[in-house]
């Protein structure tokens, strides 16, 4: 019986050497540079990370990195039970979060690279542009005379629904009058196809649209928000997101759970650098660090040439 222990804790002693060698092998093989990679990502912000997957692939060719969407509540469970290692959100982990992490021994690096809003759209028959943010929580509170005749929500598991209920203080979208998909782009569709529905996306899928919903889009609204704090409307732009007066702006992040250097930190200083920043400036989304410019400061006028 004792020759038996010991045979079977020899192969158990095997068994665990191979796959550690191997593990090690993996992972010698990514570095932040080269390797393959596949990360989760926000389903209301993937128009944002797929161009900086494209710019960081196509200046670092030995990279493949796979960016599959996915709700909020998915998103953060498939990190939490270590099915994905990296991830890309619209908001930072939580304190409870933080120690379920600590309690598996994993340090996760948050690394924000921009800042995002949530956009309220209308289809283009309403002529009025202008929407107070209180309207908005009082529907989303089930109360009556809002001027509101019914919202328009993506995936229930989405960031966007999680920051209005948290805005709202509600647990639970109202019963009557909300409806919900399972993408931003479906939203867009119904809203442009039905009067007096308010639809909440995020901007990224406005300000860059797939090619199909191109026409799609010129059939909405985006509404200026009045928010809670004063009496004025601002747009969900790069110039009111910056001098913080749009109500319903986000910080996005990209969160690194691999535990070594690999492709995850090479993509998140990527995102956060020079390039990444002016990805997301270009993009109509707002930086979180403004990209530097140069500037040729000439002594003199120089003449043309006859």
């Amino acid at each position: 019986m004792l020759k038996y222990s010991k045979v079977f804790g020899l192969i158990v002693f095997v068994f665990l050497f191979v796959m550690c060698n191997q593990k090690n092998k993996n992972e010698s093989k990514e570095t932040i540079l080269k390797g393959s990679l596949d990360i989760t990502v926000d389903e209301t912000v993937k128009p944002i990370v797929d161009d900086q997957v494209a710019v960081f692939e196509g200046t670092y060719y030995d990279a493949k990195i796979t960016a599959k969407p996915k709700s909020e509540v998915e998103l953060i469970n498939d990190l939490l039970n270590k099915k994905t290692k990296v991830a890309v959100t619209a908001r930072n982990l939580t304190a409870e979060e933080l120690k379920r992490f600590d309690k598996s021994k994993i340090n996760p690096r948050v690394t924000p690279f921009a800042i995002d809003a949530i956009a309220l759209i209308s289809n283009k028959s309403n002529n009025d542009t202008l929407i107070a943010l209180k309207s908005v929580i009082d529907f989303m509170q089930g109360k009556k005379d809002t001027g509101i005749k019914g919202l328009v929500f993506d995936n229930p598991n989405s960031s966007t629904v999680r920051y209005m209920k948290e805005l709202a203080k509600v647990k639970d979208i109202p019963a009557t009058g909300a409806f919900s998909f399972k993408t931003n782009d479906e939203v867009i569709k119904f809203v442009s196809e039905n009067d007096g529905m308010i639809g909440i996306v995020g901007v990224n899928w406005l300000y860059q649209p797939s090619p199909n919903m191109s026409e799609t889009i010129k059939k909405i609204n985006v509404l200026s928000v009045k928010g809670l704090k004063d009496d004025n409307y601002y747009s969900p732009t790069q110039t009111d997101i910056a001098l913080n007066k749009y109500p319903l702006a986000r910080d996005l992040f990209i969160i690194n759970c691999q535990g070594y250097n690999g492709l995850g930190m090479g993509l998140a200083s990527f995102m956060a650098g020079e390039i990444g920043q002016r990805i997301v400036l270009k993009s109509g989304l707002m930086p979180v660090k403004t990209p530097s410019r140069k500037l040729n400061i000439r002594t003199q006028i120089l003449k043309d040439k006859e």
